[in-house]
């Protein structure tokens, strides 16, 4: 069942660079990127951004090959550059339970960075954690949603936004 259409995603994901830019005219954030599934949503979104920028990715994990998170956050690859003082965005394909954003964040601040999250995905419906994102593209049912970047066992990334 697809979600949305391409078209759909382009116009919310231009949409949603708009509004960054907007917002933060006249700096030059760090866009980060959790990494797998922000990457295909991360590109489009900074080909939308009218801004001088830089990005670095981290990759986290919570949910191994199932379909809800185990809890125990890793991280992976943290940032290869320092963003103390720096504005960061971390994009962020889906915001489900929250516990690895919430993580991630907490993590982060201990830089002393302001930040922002950005996710195409929020499903608020499954929050644990007491967290949300400045900017979201789309609000999505308690379903498990594959395509656009998001997976299931690192299957499905290429499709569009379905659920699974």
């Amino acid at each position: 069942e697809e979600y949305f259409s391409p078209a759909d995603i382009q116009a919310r994901v231009e949409e949603l660079g708009r509004q960054i830019s907007r917002d933060f005219a006249g700096r030059e954030p760090i866009f980060v990127g959790v990494l797998k599934g922000c990457f295909i949503f991360m590109a489009d979104l900074l080909r939308s951004v009218e801004l001088h920028c830089t990005m670095d990715f981290m990759a986290v994990s919570s949910y191994g090959d199932g379909t809800t998170t185990t809890g125990a956050v890793k991280i992976n690859k943290d940032l290869s550059r320092d963003i103390a003082g720096r504005d960061v965005i971390i994009v962020e394909d889906i915001l489900d339970s929250g516990v690895t954003l919430s993580y991630l964040k907490n993590y982060l601040a201990g830089r002393k960075p302001p930040i922002s999250i950005v996710t195409l995905l929020d499903k608020p419906s499954r929050r644990r954690a007491d967290i949300k994102a400045d900017y979201s593209g789309f609000e999505v049912e308690d379903a498990f949603v594959v395509g656009y970047g998001l997976d299931y066992a690192e299957k499905y990334r290429n499709l569009p936004i379905s659920a699974y």
